[in-house]
């Protein structure tokens, strides 16, 4: 719990700064061409990063590093991270060179709807060849984070994605004013940002793991046993989370059939979702993986019995709340955020549409990744391929049927429908596997805070509604003060139900910020 916390604040700054460049992003260019554009040109570089560099490589490597610390020899664990940043490296710089020559084969396939607007096919595919070389940089830094997480260091790499988002909102801030003089167009200055930002990915982490004592050296051992275990544990990752990537794009070629401005709301909304995600989901499978992996190496399976149970108890402790509370405050959340500048009401209507039939799903991509991880950490990378491949099937078919009564809902509707099923064939196999998940707790602990969640929910919905007698208008600081007020109502209902059921994850939760 001390360690997601520790991960839970940085991350709330990155995420924090992740939405102040949404704003800014928003505000400059709404969901128009360019931005839906900019969207699906940066989602084909971040298809390779989520296959080969952060997903697949933390869930791969973190547990064969922490074996090979284990080991008491260090020097041979900063030779394989070294041996391993050489492959990335090699492999990542092909991959970027391949997709900015085939920028254009590739932008036609992904998004066929966006020839119906001249020039819009076009400046995707500039942007995509201006954005592929991210890929090389955020492979680099996504081992230097895997190695913090390894070493029990936090923080930093937690915050290191910051760095992406101030580079942006410099560039959006500084650049796209610029760019008539510059001779450019105002997106391709956004493109530049992404980066620089991934530049200053590495450079945050690079002082703290100086600290730790590794250099890097130019070691490229294709035989060494610690890195083949690393691609054995890899391989089966990158395939399920290209089940993930097969999602997107289905999800992103008949969003770009629906018009102009489906891509960008899809996208708007999932970040917002994607927000308690980061600080309640990913902050507390971090600081748990490292703990699993320590169990399953010595075969502790009532360890990691208790690890995992205790990680998905806080995450739904902390994720159903979220989910009700963007359910009721999802038109307000988003007109608060973006509707200014260039983002108009319409696409306030259409992206808060999205963000309530996403919100279903958070639980469910939360627990994917605290489970996940904990079936690579015990060796066993097969199971979540097959449920990756089964949510991939049922995602395909949902979004087909869904899109057509739907729109763009349909398509966020049924992949919050496909994480919630790959969440629950992972839960019930881990089970199965663990001779059980405490599973009389968790069932206690999940009925309660559903029960404080929907009067949480009740609470926020009315409050907001009545804070609009004294405070109406659509005025930036009377907007703040629904919107917040709605939410400390809403959270001080919660306490005051959590406290009378006795949510034990709330009181741990209460004691930990009371002591900070």
């Amino acid at each position: 719990m001390r360690s997601a916390g520790v991960i839970g604040i940085a991350t709330m700054t990155s995420r924090v700064l992740g939405l102040v460049r949404d704003q800014v992003l928003a505000y400059f260019f709404g969901a128009g061409d360019a931005m839906d554009a900019f969207r699906i040109a940066f989602r084909l570089p971040n298809v390779l990063r989520d296959l080969f560099a952060e997903g697949a490589l933390s869930a791969a490597f973190v547990p064969t590093f922490t074996r090979a610390l284990a080991t008491g020899d260090k020097t041979a664990a900063w030779r394989v991270a070294s041996n391993l940043i050489t492959v990335l490296l090699l492999i990542s710089s092909a991959a970027a060179v391949l997709g900015i020559v085939f920028a254009e084969p590739l932008v036609r396939l992904y998004a066929t709807g966006f020839r119906d607007v001249p020039g819009k096919i076009e400046l995707t595919i500039t942007l995509t060849r201006i954005m592929f070389p991210f890929l090389v940089l955020v492979a680099a830094a996504a081992v230097m984070m895997a190695m913090l997480n390894a070493l029990h260091r936090f923080f930093i790499p937690a915050l290191s994605p910051a760095m992406f988002n101030i580079a942006t909102i410099a560039c959006a801030v500084v650049a796209v004013p610029l760019s008539p003089q510059l001779g450019i167009e105002p997106i391709v200055a956004i493109a530049a940002g992404t980066l620089i930002g991934g530049l200053g990915q590495i450079l945050a982490q690079w002082p703290a793991l100086r600290r730790e004592g590794f250099r890097y050296h130019p070691v490229l051992d294709l035989h060494d046993p610690w890195l083949r275990e690393i691609v054995r544990l890899m391989a089966p990752s990158v395939a399920g989370l290209a089940a993930v990537q097969i999602n997107l794009f289905v999800n992103s070629w008949l969003a770009a059939e629906l018009g102009t401005g489906a891509v960008s709301w899809l996208d708007y909304a999932f970040r917002l979702m994607y927000l308690p995600i980061g600080l309640f989901g990913i902050s507390i499978a971090t600081a748990a993986l490292p703990t699993i992996s320590g169990h399953a190496a010595i075969r502790n399976d009532p360890g990691i019995r208790q690890a995992v149970s205790s990680g998905l108890r806080m995450m739904v402790m902390l994720n159903i709340p979220a989910t009700f509370g963007l359910l009721v405050l999802a038109t307000p959340i988003v007109r608060l955020i973006f509707e200014r500048g260039q983002f108009t009401p319409a696409d306030t209507a259409a992206t808060a549409a999205a963000l309530a039939c996403y919100a279903p799903g958070l639980v469910g991509y939360s627990a994917v990744k605290l489970i996940s991880a904990s079936y690579y950490a015990m060796g066993q990378s097969r199971v979540p391929v097959i449920a990756s491949a089964a949510s991939v099937a049922f995602n395909i078919a949902a979004s087909v049927v869904l899109v057509r009564s739907l729109g763009h809902c349909g398509l966020a509707l049924s992949m919050a429908s496909a994480a919630l099923l790959n969440a629950g064939l992972l839960l019930v196999l881990l089970r199965a596997r663990l001779g059980g998940l405490e599973g009389g707790r968790l069932s206690i602990a999940i009925t309660k805070i559903l029960a404080a969640s929907v009067a949480m929910a009740l609470a926020a919905y009315y409050a907001e509604r009545i804070l609009h007698i004294p405070f109406a208008g659509d005025a930036l600081a009377a907007q703040a003060v629904r919107v917040f007020g709605a939410i400390g109502i809403g959270m001080g209902t919660l306490a005051i139900f959590a406290h009378f059921l006795r949510i034990e994850e709330f009181t741990h939760v209460r004691r930990r910020v009371l002591r900070f």
